[in-house]
């Protein structure tokens, strides 16, 4: 007997899958700016002089690059709660699922964005730190004021990309019950006997949501490359 699609459920579900959205929304954008900060200041250390920085930041990035991103949204789905009752003297039931998922995310994420940070200062010409040390600036002044807003510019596509690659690994806080955008379709479905229904509606506005943005990605790589 052939299966018999009725997506009337969708309708009313979409407030959920909305508040769902916002999850999913509020991780990426924690995320992406949290690991652009920590990638920023792991890629500085990649590049310094000073070798145990150097041990630290390869470390670092070696280690979260090597585990799967469930594994380590599981670390901390075990470990934050119990920090977080230890130093803030949290109640037991307090929920802090929300508070793993972005701790995980963001460090993990953090470990790619300092490779892609660190491959976008190495892009920029040797000659204009050379240039600005000659113009008087320290090391630090010539990095914020002259490297770094060259290598962004060479970075911009591949950042943007990698957020996209974070929105769809959001899917993932399954691990932890939060209720993200698919959770809640999962959850949904899985009430309403329309598992299939709200599944494909799920995947249908990931690949717009994603599309739309790569197609983005797409226009501004061509922007630069004729500007």
């Amino acid at each position: 007997m052939a299966y018999e699609f009725d997506w009337s459920s969708i309708p009313n579900a979409l407030p959920f899958l909305a508040q769902g959205l916002v999850v999913s929304l509020e991780i990426t954008a924690t995320a992406l700016v949290v690991g652009m900060v920590w990638g920023t200041v792991l890629a500085m250390m990649r590049l310094s002089s000073s070798a145990p920085l150097r041990w630290f930041a390869a470390g670092y990035v070696n280690l979260f690059r090597a585990v799967p991103l469930v594994m380590v949204l599981l670390w901390f789905f075990l470990l934050v709660p119990q920090l977080l009752t230890g130093f803030f003297r949290l109640d037991a039931g307090t929920d802090v699922r929300m508070a793993s998922a972005l701790v995980g995310f963001a460090l993990f994420e953090s470990a790619y964005y300092a490779e892609i940070i660190r491959a976008g200062i190495q892009s920029v010409s040797k000659g204009q730190m050379a240039a600005a040390s000659a113009l008087g600036l320290s090391y630090g002044q010539a990095m914020r004021l002259v490297i770094l807003p060259q290598a962004l510019r060479n970075m911009v596509p591949l950042l943007l990309t990698q957020a996209i690659v974070l929105f769809q690994d959001t899917s993932l806080v399954y691990v932890s019950s939060l209720a993200d955008f698919f959770g809640t379709a999962y959850k949904v479905g899985d009430r309403d006997g329309r598992l299939v229904e709200l599944l494909l509606f799920a995947g249908a506005v990931y690949f717009v949501l994603c599309f739309s943005l790569s197609q983005m990605v797409q226009y501004l790589q061509r922007r630069m490359a004729h500007a």
